[in-house]
Order: structure tokens, then sequence, then C-alpha cells
């Protein structure tokens, strides 16, 4: 046997090597150092391969074999995840490293009885909800299923107005004035007019961004507006343009140049991202204006739709909560699906 032989890591592809020549023996490739990593973040997933964004281009990249033995039930790599890449050649590498989530876009894993989470998106600062104030006309059921998904997640949302060149902004500010009472921040654009492109131009800058809105409402045009060198083309984000492929569950990010770490986030089903999975017992507290009254029912097991002493419901005859979010909570609450039209 020979002696003095380097260190070698548990890469999972083999080779014959010099040193073994006539041997008929294989060895794993030699580690490499630390300092040959490079930072990436993850901005595709392709299979049990990744698309890493990294200083010198985009990688494919594999995992790394000791990493997939420690992998737990939970997910091992996300998109939006940062990690550290060995370099394979030029536009091939090795994850080594995983750096620890701030915070994930998830759901629970489906097909399984155990409560495993499904992270759809790692590291997200935020939610860009886009809605026009016309053509098409919003539907604000369907934003407040959007707010949902991001206060479940624990992300802040932004509402973004678009088409106000069509209405104007007061007619645009009366619509959605249950929003800004509710303290959500609001944008009212135009990619037409340049209205609010500066405030979605520091709302983004520096941060990863989750862009959510229905078909047609001008989502691909107003980040085309922000930065016209992406040319992003007309329904690129084609998981929220597209009616009827809410299965999809693939997330991928886009760079927008306003900064080192400024991306946005297609993901397409958003609006089935935790929605179904939350426990009927605690959709109330993903209502920013329900929360509040949610501990002060009778019962601790109040489902606010027809207990007696339920403070949410008190809530509402006394005006302090919109019929129109009670009408959507209990909607939510039901099961009831939004129609395909209103996609």
């Amino acid at each position: 046997m020979p002696r003095n032989i380097p260190d070698y890591d548990d890469y999972d592809e083999v080779y014959a090597d010099d040193y073994f020549e006539g041997r008929g023996r294989t060895k794993p490739k030699p580690k490499k150092q630390s300092s040959d990593l490079m930072p990436g973040v993850v901005v595709r997933a392709l299979g049990h391969h990744y698309e890493v964004e990294t200083e010198d281009g985009e990688r494919i990249c594999r995992v790394r074999g000791r990493l997939l033995q420690e992998r737990g039930k939970d997910t091992l790599v996300a998109v939006g995840d940062r990690v550290m890449v060995m370099p394979e050649g030029k536009r091939k590498g090795l994850i080594d490293f995983v750096e620890e989530r701030t915070s994930v876009l998830s759901r629970r894993r489906p097909g399984t009885s155990q409560i495993v989470e499904d992270v759809i998106l790692a590291n997200p600062d935020q939610v860009l909800i886009v809605f026009s104030v016309a053509q098409p006309e919003p539907h604000l059921r369907m934003l407040d299923r959007f707010l949902v998904v991001a206060e479940s997640n624990e992300l802040p949302a932004i509402i973004c107005v678009n088409k106000v060149d069509i209405t104007g902004v007061d007619v645009a500010k009366d619509k959605f004035s249950l929003y800004a009472n509710l303290g959500y921040p609001l944008i009212f654009a135009s990619a037409t007019t340049g209205d609010g492109i500066d405030d979605l131009y520091h709302l983004l800058e520096d941060k990863l961004t989750v862009v959510a809105g229905p078909s047609g409402v001008g989502k691909s045009t107003l980040i085309n507006a922000i930065h016209p060198d992406l040319n992003l083309r007309v329904g690129e984000l084609r998981g929220f343009e597209g009616k009827g492929r809410h299965t999809t569950r693939g997330a991928q990010l886009f760079r927008l140049p306003l900064g080192k770490d400024t991306y946005i986030a297609d993901t397409p089903g958003i609006r089935e991202l935790g929605l179904y999975e939350i426990d009927p017992a605690s959709l109330g507290f993903f209502f920013v204006d329900i929360e509040p009254f949610v501990n002060e029912c009778r019962f601790p097991n109040c489902t606010h739709t027809h207990e007696p002493g339920c403070a949410v419901h008190a809530a509402v005859q006394a005006g302090k909560i919109s019929p129109e979010r009670y009408d959507s909570y209990l909607r939510i609450l039901q099961g009831e699906d939004l129609q395909e039209e209103d996609w």
C-alpha cells in the first residue's frame, strides 16, 4: 500500500491516478483548500443540480457528498440559499456549505404524514404584491390571500397599485384605503408615466423580493421601468402571470443591478404556499386587524364564526374590523377557492 497518500474528501466521482497506476485502484479527488471556495447564491434548481450565481458568473453545481449524508428531512438546498462553492472547471462547481437561513417562504411538504418543511425560497426579505387599479379591476379578496401568505411566513408585505395613469391617483388611493389604514406600505405607480418608480427602486435595492400578483397587472413592465437594461419579456415572471399553473413549485431569482444583493423572485403558485397548511385555529393571527382580538374571545378555540363571547365578531359589529376583511377570513377558513376567472 502506498504511503504518504494526500488527504481525500468524499467526492462522489472517483478516478484512476498515477499514484495508483498499474494497481487497478481508484480514489477520490484530493481535498482542495477552503481558500478555493467562493460565495454564491442559488438562483434556480435543476433537478439534483443547482444554478449558482458566483463572483465569476453562474455555475451548475452538485451538492457535496458529505452534505447529502448529513441532510435531515427538511430542504437541504433551496433557491435563495447563500452557499460556498468549490469551482470545478469554468462553469461547474460543488456546493460545499449552505449558510444559515434568515427567513423562508415555505409550505408543508406534500405526500407525507409527518410535518416536514418544504422550503420554496430561502432568505426572502419582503413580498411585493402588485395589483392594478383598473384593467383588470382589483380583486381585494385575492389580495387578502397574498397578505395571509406573507404574514404566515413572517415576511413584510408592500402593496404596489399599478396603472394609476388610467384612473388617477385619488381613485387608486380610495380603492386601497383599507390597506393603508391597516399599516401596509402602498406605492401608487405607473410604468407609463413613471409615477412611483423611484419609490420602488429604493424599496427593492439590496433586498431579495418575492413578486406576487394576478395576471395582467404589469409586474414585468414595472420591473423593466425600474431597470430597462434587464429587458424582461412581458409575462416572464411566469409563475404569477399564467392561469391554471399553480401546481408548479419551482422558484427562480432574477438579479436587478440596483445593488450587490438585489434580486426578485419568481415563485409559481404563491397563493398555495402555506395557505392551505395553516391551522384554522391560527388563521386569525395572520390578519393584522383580527389578530388583536383573537385572545379576547371567551373560548380559546374560538373560530370567530358563531361562538358566544367572540371578540372578533364583536369588533366587526363595532366597526373595528371591516366586513370585507372578515368576509375574506371566513372564505379562507371555509376553504373556499377563488374562481379561475378571478386569477
